[in-house]
């Protein structure tokens, strides 16, 4: 068979492991599975129903669904049948969906179990058709998925895909501006996977979790599209509640997590043994054993890879983990080019991102941003023309990304080129390095450098799990510390001024986080600013670091 499409290699499976579970939904102790062949035929239906629909004429389809068996069948249907899957989070805001669903002209809408319904109905079209995923219920006019699979069964679509196939459209998160909506081919979703293989030293049949939101290309591509090409097992997170049961009783064999998580994990330990001198105290006696343990606890001990990637990963971060047994990689990929750099078992340096993988290429701008050549780039923005010369140049990928190559080839970020900000001595500043610094430390969960035209750099916080239950005196004398340390290490331009303190977590709800947990830094200033400017220019005047709570 010429494995040229997602759909070739699902049909291969299909064909191959007939009986083999690919997919598992779990509501509390009851699963409910499905094997290659029950999938591939509930997806040829849909597929084929879908085609009869619309012809294969690459009309958009909105995809709006939290993590479920069915979020991966209703998207292989759509690209089976000719025509363009666009996911949508189940987080965003009625504005935000409207502009994606007009922007894409989308002409139906497949619903699954979602956060935002109330907010997406208000706003959806004239005309546009809904189809529902099994236990969806709603009052407007629908077509449901059970339906369509007991209509259609037996059934396949007549279309047969290509490689540069537009397949979907995937609207990056962004932390400022109008989402764009980069354009995939079964190439640009296939390929850097299949570069990504060698380095993730991956077995046969693959266990994994699918936890992060499906319509970020991260989770599609590492849980969706990896378990397609590998014949792996997908099992499907019932809830963020029961996150930690679905790791221990999953064991995946390869698991992904931003930053966030990893640190969340890390608060997670933390409070199961009480308090870090605990910890310390316990792999001082018998570090195999607790490593053992915690490994068990999350389900990580059977994993051949673990990669943090999404956002700079802090190394003290990296360096944590790494006491308890788990290792993670570090690795490199954006929507417009995925799985450019990883770090791996054998070639590893903390703080980097890795060496390039094979077939890469690498050159950096004058500016310092790095730009990357490779197969299976994505071709372009929907309908942004401008953006797109912008950004994809010759079969080279602009990143938006800071970063510098050591003498031993691994690749260092820097910062995003938008991130860095003037202080009103009119010298740059880079957060991320002084952010990486500053959050080695158990007191802090989240934080943000601000500093745009201030007199000096002003850290905002929000303090840990483990800060709460201290004394505010103890938790600022450990700040005002690890400012002076951080302080020792940067320009005088670049020194902190200030710490603000604050208990209210940042989260996709109040939107200081984007769907895919990146700290949007115009709304930290927006809700920070005007208090950090002040403290800026006193610490500026008394020459000294001033601390503040705000909550």
């Amino acid at each position: 068979m010429n494995m040229q499409t997602l759909l070739d290699y699902v049909e291969k499976n299909a064909a191959e492991i007939p009986q083999q579970t690919w997919l598992r939904d779990r509501s509390g102790d009851q699963f409910t599975e499905w094997n290659w062949s029950d999938a591939t035929s509930e997806i040829g239906a849909v597929a084929a129903w879908l085609e009869q629909r619309y012809g294969s004429s690459k009309t958009n389809i909105v995809l709006l669904s939290r993590n479920r068996a069915h979020w991966m069948l209703a998207d292989l249907a759509i690209i089976g049948s000719g025509n363009v899957t666009v996911p949508m989070f189940t987080t965003l805001p009625a504005s935000t969906a409207q502009y994606i669903i007009d922007f894409t002209d989308a002409q139906l809408l497949i619903l699954g179990e979602t956060d935002n319904w109330d907010a997406v109905q208000g706003v959806l079209p004239d005309g546009i058709e809904i189809i529902t995923l099994p236990g969806v219920q709603i009052e407007s006019p629908h077509t449901t998925w059970e339906g369509i699979v007991s209509e259609c069964s037996g059934q396949r679509p007549e279309f047969k895909g290509e490689p540069d196939d537009l397949v979907s459209i995937v609207f990056t998160s962004g932390t400022t501006g109008v989402p764009k909506g980069v354009m995939q081919t079964h190439e640009s979703m296939i390929v850097p996977m299949q570069r990504g293989l060698k380095p993730f030293g991956l077995r046969d049949n693959p266990r994994f979790l699918s936890y992060l939101p499906l319509s970020h290309i991260a989770e599609r591509q590492l849980v969706e599209v990896m378990s397609v090409l590998f014949a792996g097992t997908v099992t499907f997170n019932e809830s963020l509640a029961t996150l930690l049961r679905d790791m221990a009783s999953t064991k995946p064999n390869f698991f992904f997590g931003p930053p966030r998580v990893w640190e969340q994990l890390q608060q997670g330990i933390l409070a199961k043994f009480g308090s870090q001198q605990a910890l310390d105290d316990a792999l001082a006696k018998d570090s195999d054993g607790v490593g053992l343990q915690v490994g068990s606890m999350l389900g990580l001990d059977d994993a051949d890879y673990l990669l943090t990637a999404a956002a700079p990963t802090p190394p003290a971060l990296i360096q944590w983990h790494e006491k308890l047994g788990l290792v993670l990689m570090e690795g490199f990929g954006q929507t417009e080019i995925m799985a450019t750099a990883l770090n791996t078992r054998e070639h590893r340096k903390v703080g980097s991102i890795g060496c390039l993988v094979d077939d890469v290429e690498l050159k950096i701008t004058d500016e310092g941003e790095l730009v990357f050549k490779a197969p299976g780039a994505a071709i372009g923005y929907y309908k942004m023309p401008e953006k797109t010369a912008e950004t994809f140049v010759d079969g080279w990928v602009h990143t938006g990304d800071k970063g510098y190559v050591d003498a031993d080839g691994f690749v260092y970020l820097t910062g995003r080129v938008k991130d860095y900000f003037k202080t009103i001595h009119g010298k740059f500043v880079a957060p991320p390095p002084i952010e990486s610094s500053f959050s080695g430390n158990d007191w802090t969960e989240q934080l943000c450098l601000l500093g745009r035209g201030y007199s000096k750099t002003v850290v905002v916080c929000v303090l840990s799990d483990i800060a709460r239950q201290q004394d505010r005196g103890v938790i600022e004398e450990a700040l005002l510390e690890q400012a002076v340390k951080v302080n020792e290490k940067v320009e005088k331009h670049a020194r902190i001024g200030a710490v603000i303190m604050t208990t209210e977590p940042w989260t996709i709800e109040n939107e200081v986080l984007t769907p895919t947990m990146k700290i949007r830094r115009e709304q930290v200033e927006l809700r920070f600013g005007e208090r950090a400017q002040e403290l800026a220019r006193k610490s500026a005047e008394k020459g000294e670091i001033l601390l503040d709570w705000a909550g």
